[in-house]
């Protein structure tokens, strides 16, 4: 915040209110907009919609998934823009142990925080994805390996310094690195209120990921989707609190998510189909040892690489176990791109195909086995292109300035980051979307 005038100095000062971004993965937005058909108490989420502004939807990236996306919110490009493609980088052999793009350094263009330090502003983060080693003054980083306490000491070193420590004292612990149940992000709510408290940083960010981990597991709409969005909604409310106090009674609050979510119960492999036409060697315990074709983060889409981009038999062996799976499973409405409608999608770049899929259909993972599994496990999935209507994310925008229950219509996910940095006072000129709210006030939102 701007120092306190001189003595003697007759100036007005003018104090700007911070700026809270916060972040409930897999948040749909009719579950706000339509709460009482969905019998929801989630009072500071209404709040939201009738005290600012807010979008009927958030077109997302490709593909739907959390860290290209929360990367998009800081940067407004897509994901083949700013580098961070799916949620771990592509590695058949499984070299990396299960990493992900945890680290900053590999955004290829300037983010929120980047701009902000430049013009001198404070920034801070508690758990945002993509923010190891990120240019963030009071930054507690996500970042997990093993789940053991080692992990602990892990985050306290990527971390600014210090920081953790002094948090886990006036608090107590930090929740281990990868526990994304509600009880973790209850937890970290109160490491948010801390830092937004004591540090006063005038933009942090702040994510939750509990209602994601629910929905996965018992699908959306379900009764204890229900149960955690309600919890979640008390975190919301303690942490527009803690920035509002900060501000001096004033704060911007923005919450947003980063994809919807389908109910699911049908799977297709595509690596298990790919090796048995051939095209990936198993060893004895069922892991790759060799490739010509590879399907990179099947979800709801996935990428289907070539080791020689070159090798046009691998092309055609590809094709062909596509269009079988497509016409055995008319009903998962399987849909095969290839160049140059790859590059239109705006992610999975190098991919010689990327397919996409309906639900209540799936990607699966696995290398061996069944490649049709029907009925799967019933539960819920993202990462479908972002066109599909289930994967629209959500945007809530309250503070001063902000019209109250002003509808922006369907947004980009490009947008977000452009609007707040107008909010901060600063620019993001490589950002590909618009300030919405200025775009409202002269007519030029959409609003379907």
């Amino acid at each position: 915040f701007p120092p306190s005038p001189a003595a003697g100095d007759e100036r007005p000062l003018t104090v700007a209110p911070p700026v809270g971004l916060s972040s409930i993965d897999g948040l749909k937005p009719d579950y706000v907009l339509e709460a009482d058909k969905h019998g929801l108490k989630i009072p500071n989420l209404r709040r939201l919609a009738a005290e600012g502004a807010y979008a009927t939807g958030v077109k997302g990236v490709t593909p739907t998934v959390t860290y290209p996306a929360h990367t998009t919110m800081v940067t407004g490009v897509s994901a083949t823009k700013h580098g961070i493609l799916t949620n771990s980088p592509f590695d058949p052999l499984a070299k990396n142990l299960g990493g992900w793009y945890w680290y900053a350094e590999d955004i290829c263009v300037p983010t929120l925080w980047d701009v902000a330090a430049k013009a001198g502003i404070a920034t801070s983060s508690v758990d945002w994805p993509v923010t190891v080693g990120a240019n963030i003054k009071y930054n507690i980083a996500q970042y997990w390996r093993a789940s053991t306490p080692d992990d602990q000491k892990i985050i306290r070193a990527v971390s600014t310094p210090g920081l953790l420590a002094e948090a886990e004292a006036a608090v107590g612990p930090y929740p281990e690195g990868n526990d994304y149940t509600v009880a973790a992000d209850r937890r970290r709510a109160a490491f948010n209120v801390f830092v937004i408290e004591k540090k006063k940083a005038r933009l942090h960010l702040c994510y939750f990921s509990g209602l994601d981990t629910e929905e996965h597991r018992s699908g959306p709409y379900s009764p204890q989707t229900w149960d955690v969005l309600e919890q979640t909604d008390e975190l919301v409310g303690q942490v527009r609190a803690a920035a509002e106090k900060a501000g001096g009674g004033k704060a911007v609050i923005c919450v947003v998510s980063d994809h919807g979510f389908a109910r699911t119960d049908r799977e297709i492999h595509l690596n298990a189909a790919f090796a048995e036409a051939g095209l990936i060697k198993l060893n004895e315990l069922g892991r790759a040892t060799s490739w010509r074709a590879f399907a990179w983060y099947p979800s709801g889409s996935a990428g289907i690489l070539l080791q020689d981009p070159n090798d046009t038999k691998a092309r055609d062996e590809v094709r062909a176990v596509l269009d079988r799976l497509a016409g055995e499973n008319r009903d998962a409405a399987l849909r095969i791109f290839e160049s140059p409608d790859c590059e239109k999608l705006g992610g999975f770049p190098g991919a010689a195909f990327i397919v996409a899929i309906q639900p209540p259909y799936r990607f699966g993972g696995n290398l061996r086995g069944s490649v049709v599994i029907a009925p799967a496990k019933v539960g819920g999935t993202h990462g479908y292109l972002p066109e599909l209507p289930e994967m629209d994310a959500s945007f809530f925008l309250v503070g001063p300035g902000i019209s109250a229950g002003q509808n922006l219509g369907r947004i980009d996910m490009r947008d977000i980051a452009p609007t707040l940095a107008t909010l901060l006072g600063i620019e993001l000129p490589t950002a590909e979307g618009r300030d919405v709210i200025r775009a409202s006030a002269t007519g030029n939102a959409d609003t379907k």
